[in-house]
């Protein structure tokens, strides 16, 4: 039976589910890991508040209780960039657990000596720092913006690049980002048009999630191959 990785989105508007399992399609490689991407419905339309993401964490738990088949993926990735749930799936489920936040901004500090992030509302943009602090990269982090719209009004396409290019000009040219994360799963269907505006590294954080994962699943199976353990 192939691997599964389990990519589950945190909020209930299914459109964001899809542009993530856009955003990961070239992923899904013969012979390689499933990729499953599933909506919370029972979630809030965005998480964009703390309030959201602290409720959010019981209807995680619940989900996964309710999905068993799902629960016992290889690999559970938690698709918002605030991380909700992260913590406490860590505690209960066994394989890795990771979350797009925590992942979108490790990848960044891979690439780039100093980096920023483009929130959805101006909010947002606390849990940012607060989990840039927890990951020791205040020295590393030239800042954020975000764009001021809710998750719905990410379907105006135009409003979204226009307002998601002009924060990343900024960025680039007044904060000196050498990378530029993407702090909202809803805006993975533009990174490849953001990072051709901006000749930046655009770091598409459920992208850089999966990426990780895949390598944990697949170091698994290097792992228990009958050739390993021949020699």
């Amino acid at each position: 039976m192939p691997e599964r990785i389990l990519v589950i989105n945190p909020n209930s508007t299914h459109s964001v589910t899809e542009q993530m399992s856009a955003a990961v399609a070239a992923m899904r490689l013969p012979g390689g890991p499933q990729i499953v991407c599933e909506t919370l419905h029972e979630g809030p339309p965005g998480v964009e508040t703390q309030t959201q993401v602290d409720a959010t964490t019981g209807l995680l738990l619940d989900w996964l209780e309710a999905h068993p088949e799902l629960a016992s993926s290889d690999a559970i990735i938690i698709a918002c960039f605030s991380d909700p749930g992260l913590q406490a799936l860590r505690e209960v489920f066994r394989q890795p657990v990771l979350g797009i936040g925590e992942c979108g901004f490790n990848t960044a500090s891979a690439v780039a000596e100093r980096f920023a992030s483009i929130a959805i509302v101006a909010g947002s943009l606390t849990r940012h720092r607060r989990k840039i602090r927890a990951l020791g990269f205040d020295h590393r982090y030239c800042g954020g913006l975000s764009v001021d719209m809710g998750i719905e009004a990410l379907a105006d396409v135009r409003l979204t690049q226009e307002r998601l290019e002009s924060a990343g000009r900024r960025l680039r040219d007044e904060h000196g980002a050498q990378a530029i994360v993407l702090g909202c799963a809803g805006f993975s269907a533009h990174r490849a048009w953001l990072e051709q505006q901006l000749g930046l590294p655009i770091i598409e954080p459920t992208q850089a999630a999966v990426s990780l994962a895949m390598g944990q699943v697949l170091a698994r199976r290097a792992m228990a191959s009958p050739e390993r353990a021949a020699a």
